[in-house]
């Protein structure tokens, strides 16, 4: 886990993991970290679904062995969380039928971040967020 505070903007935490299920309980206490030290917990549970879901995608759709997840303060009341990955397939929800275990996830995240997600093509892959909280 890195932390890069700035006296310019706001401190964030990153912690490169395996592409791989599993990594979603090491990026959950990533963002719990995180949120403590801000004095945010009240994010927590939303937060650490919404990080959960983006690591799921990432761990079923991205093309490399490591995936990035940054969780950072973007105002005084409001964090953003975000997977990137090498994949430059940028996701978009899906409806998924009563009997289908997968296919919410991205359904989730909107309801949890009212709305307040995307995903940033990047030159390798792409980046993908939600904001929580108070307008940043």
């Amino acid at each position: 886990m890195t932390v890069y505070p700035s006296a310019e903007v706001e401190p964030y935490y990153t912690a490169t993991l395996p592409r791989v299920p599993e990594s979603a309980r090491r990026a959950r206490s990533l963002v719990t970290a995180a949120l403590g030290r801000w004095g945010l917990e009240e994010f927590e549970d939303a937060a650490c679904l919404v990080t959960t879901e983006l690591v799921a995608n990432a761990a079923a759709h991205a093309r490399s062995d490591s995936l990035l997840v940054r969780v950072e303060r973007i105002g005084p009341r409001a964090v953003r969380v975000a997977v990137v990955d090498r994949s430059k397939v940028l996701p978009c929800p899906r409806d998924a039928g009563p009997d289908e275990e997968s296919g919410r996830g991205l359904w989730l995240v909107d309801a949890l971040s009212g709305g307040r997600w995307g995903a940033d093509p990047l030159k390798w892959g792409k980046r993908v967020w939600a904001v929580l909280g108070g307008a940043a």
